[in-house]
């Protein structure tokens, strides 16, 4: 096999010439014999009994042209790309047979090759990112959840307050009628958890166990289709009152949530994980901030297909993703009202980004001449064996020696643009910090999924 001719037929598109040799052609036309050879048939002959050179007298080689052609065109086609010296972003394609015979063959077959890009002043690119210092409020905040979750409800002899944890029944009505999923027994309801629709836990506040009495609510206008906008009546029995108890914030404490003996140990390790978690999502937020500078810097004609490719991938992890979360990804669709074209969408600005900062981090890292090792592979391979929790030898096989060194050829030349990058902090959630007005109660579930829950379409 050898490649004839290579030439560029348009961007990013060369057409290749390539020719099969005579040995490796009718290797091939015997191999297709083999494959076809159990269900063809010569009088005198029991099926696939018949010799060779009875067969090709009978049927001619061409019968098994096609076959053929479909042996020795995968490798054929490698071969030339690689005599090309050539990288493809995309399945060959638009492939003709040119000459045929016992002699070999010859066909032609385009292909849609790596773009070649040039980028602008990659040094000194300008991003920003949150702050990764960590306040004595935040790792408060964090042992209070801690607390929190530690909680125990005790049941008390009194009005029911906001933040009681209530037993209760209840029993939907709209004009006098029940309504599906707008009753359950025994529900215990956290008071002002704003679980339930607007107006609902509210009026349970000042009653006491035993009593028994009515909520008047008005569904919301986004509600359920047979429930928006109308008034119901609720009636409750209220069964027990509970009071949420906190445990003492003290050594103890620190003992019987943790590995640590005293308060100070614990609040000194919330501190140290907050800073960690704070670090690497800064780190992120810089990445990307990178990736969106690069991608901007580039300059080039980059095939479709590779913008395409990426959209797939983010869909296919999307897709997993909520598998993964027990939905299927066709109701997931339904239940959004999205089509796929417009999930596709969706995800077609990150993809061009991604596909040109790998561009630009593949052209830095030539220009940079960066290089990467042995050594620098079998740590990699180490790294994600271990990250995986695999074999090292099924890393190996997922991820091509050559293709690993690619990946950190682009790693290394991110590690020179952020080394050189102008980076600021900046406080992207100040708006979020800021006091807010308390959210309203938003549904009233059941045991049952009941319809005075909030519509799935919210």
């Amino acid at each position: 096999m050898a490649l004839i001719s290579a030439k560029e037929i348009e961007t990013n598109v060369h057409e290749l010439e390539v020719s099969v040799d005579a040995e490796t052609w009718n290797n091939a036309i015997d191999q297709a014999y083999e494959k076809q050879k159990k269900n063809l048939q010569l009088p005198g002959f029991r099926k696939g009994k018949a010799p060779k050179a009875m067969i090709f007298k009978q049927y001619g080689k061409e019968a098994f042209y096609n076959d053929a052609i479909d042996i020795v065109y995968p490798d054929a086609v490698d071969a030339a790309v690689a005599e090309a010296g050539l990288e493809l972003v995309d399945a060959p394609f638009d492939g003709a047979v040119n000459e045929i015979n016992d002699e070999g063959m010859k066909f032609t077959v385009k292909v849609t090759v790596m773009p070649e890009v040039k980028v602008g002043k990659y040094k000194g690119l300008a991003v920003s990112c949150c702050p990764s210092d960590v306040s004595d409020e935040e790792v408060d905040e964090q042992i209070k959840q801690m607390l929190d979750r530690s909680a125990r409800y005790v049941e008390v002899d009194r009005e029911v307050k906001n933040g009681d944890m209530t037993t209760i029944d209840f029993c939907g009505s709209v004009d006098g009628v029940e309504f599906d999923g707008g009753k359950a027994e025994e529900y215990e309801l956290e008071i002002g958890s704003g679980s339930f629709i607007p107006g609902f836990e509210d009026q349970i506040i000042g009653h006491k166990a035993g009593d028994e009495f009515d909520v008047n609510v008005t569904f919301p206008e986004e509600y359920v289709e047979n429930l928006a906008g109308k008034d119901a009546v609720f009636a409750c029995k209220l069964h027990a009152v509970k009071e949420k108890q906190l445990p003492e914030l003290d050594d103890e404490f620190a003992k019987d949530v943790s590995e640590f003996d005293t308060l100070d140990e614990l609040k000194a390790d919330t501190r140290k994980h907050l800073e960690e978690h704070k670090k690497e999502h800064s780190d992120q937020e810089v990445e990307e901030g990178l990736a969106k500078e690069l991608a901007a810097i580039v300059e080039g004609e980059i095939p479709e297909v590779m913008y395409e490719h990426e959209v797939d991938e983010s869909i296919q992890n999307f897709a997993y993703q909520i598998q993964q979360a027990g939905m299927d990804p066709d109701m997931y669709l339904q239940y959004t009202g999205m089509t796929t074209d417009d999930l596709r969408a969706q995800f077609r600005e990150r993809a061009e980004t991604q596909v040109k900062c790998r561009l630009a981090l593949n052209k830095i890292s030539e220009l940079e001449k960066v290089e990467v090792t042995d050594d620098d592979i079998k740590a990699r391979y180490d790294e994600m064996a271990k990250m995986y929790e695999v074999e090292l030898d099924v890393i190996e096989k997922a991820f091509p020696k050559e293709q690993m060194a690619k990946d950190l050829k682009g790693s290394k030349a991110l590690d020179i643009v952020k080394a050189a990058a102008k980076i600021t902090t900046e406080d992207h959630h100040a708006e979020e910090k800021a006091p807010a007005k308390k959210a309203p109660a938003k549904k009233a579930p059941a045991k049952k999924k009941p319809a005075a829950k909030k519509a799935d379409k919210e």
